[in-house]
């Protein structure tokens, strides 16, 4: 008998603990809308529409802009381009989101650079209008800037 209250005292405690950690679990952070949709100007690569997609996990975020109307004039191997990201905060200010991040891309194909990494706060509101991304390809600098701010709307962190 005295195994048995041993087993259920136990399994009361693993239990309670288990129900404890969910409580102080922390929730994850969200940013919304998690894509938007640019009109970007980007020099020897071009132009046109590009989606940025946003994710959030605490006070760490990414961005990766991708566009099958920009395009690489050569090849390039993977992650080796160096992107810094430049959104403007609402509040004032910009935001900073950078890396070696890129998949290997053919010549004349589309582009894709990130996920591009960045610290932001509850609240931030992120527009890349005003903003910029400076690619550096073989030493060589490629700035995309936008016609007009992102739609549906700015990214919201969480």
């Amino acid at each position: 008998m005295r195994g048995k209250r041993t087993t259920t005292g136990a399994a009361v405690l693993v239990g309670a603990l288990a129900v404890t950690g969910l409580a102080f679990a922390p929730t994850a952070a969200a940013v919304t809308p998690t894509t938007a949709t640019i009109n970007a100007s980007c020099g020897l690569f071009g132009g046109g529409a590009a989606t940025l997609t946003a994710t959030q996990s605490g006070t760490s975020a990414t961005i990766t802009l991708s566009s099958t109307a920009i395009k690489t004039p050569i090849a390039i191997a993977a992650d080796t381009i160096t992107s810094t990201l430049t959104m403007v905060k609402a509040s004032g200010g910009t935001t900073v989101f950078s890396g070696k991040k890129n998949p290997a891309m053919a010549a004349n194909s589309a582009v894709t650079v990130g996920p591009l990494s960045g610290t932001v706060a509850s609240g931030d509101s992120l527009e890349f209008y005003g903003g910029s991304l400076l690619m550096t390809i073989f030493g060589i600098p490629v700035t995309c800037t936008a016609s007009a701010k992102q739609a549906p709307g700015p990214f919201v962190f969480d």
